[in-house]
């Protein structure tokens, strides 16, 4: 069987050797190779992801072919500047998990008398969230990036710090350090209470 000649073009360049990055760089401008380097690198991870989460393994292994679908679809939309490939592409992995979740959860009847909304909050206490929430985005601003980013993984994404390092491409023990490091300092920042309420690891 004749092979395509975008497919032998694609197969001669070595991609296994390439950054996260540059592997998405290449998907994005349609290569093959890249993307079946990409596909090793990060399937299993994803499936894995999926796993933890309560899928079991056929269906963690279709969500994954899923994410991994969805990567070669939306590479283009991926900017370096802006994020590690690996942070981009758990992020697709977890948009994708919590639409299967909610698949997954039974409607709620809106005849049963306990589905009501709940009642806005009290002026005082949505003032006092307010300002909570802006205390914490200014101790945010304050991390250095390398460490904003692995406290967005772990807390606002909810990557373990074993898949925070695969999508980061970084050593366990460094996400660790960076992550120990951030928490000391949104603790001194926020006050240790408040911090460990918002940040307890």
């Amino acid at each position: 069987m004749s092979q395509n000649p975008a497919d032998a073009r694609d197969a001669a360049i070595p991609a296994a050797e390439d950054s996260d990055d540059a592997l998405m760089l290449r998907v994005a401008a349609r290569d093959r190779a890249a993307f079946a380097a990409l596909f090793g690198r990060y399937a299993g991870r994803v499936k894995g992801f999926m796993q933890r989460a309560g899928f079991p393994p056929h269906e963690a292994d279709e969500a994954a072919q899923e994410v991994m679908l969805t990567v070669w679809r939306r590479a283009e939309t991926f900017d370096p500047t802006r994020a590690g490939a690996g942070t981009w592409l758990f992020t697709v992995a977890r948009n994708r998990r919590i639409d299967l979740m909610r698949r997954r959860r039974p409607e709620p009847d809106p005849l049963d008398p306990h589905f009501q909304p709940d009642p806005a909050p009290p002026a005082d206490v949505a003032a006092a969230v307010a300002d909570r929430d802006a205390a914490v985005r200014a101790a945010l601003a304050t991390l250095p990036p390398e460490q904003l980013e692995v406290v967005r993984l772990a807390y606002y994404e909810g990557l373990s710090q074993s898949e925070a390092a695969a999508a980061l491409g970084a050593p366990l023990g460094t996400v660790k350090s960076r992550l120990r490091l951030a928490v000391a300092r949104l603790r001194e920042a926020l006050g240790a209470d408040f911090a460990e309420e918002l940040f307890d690891d």
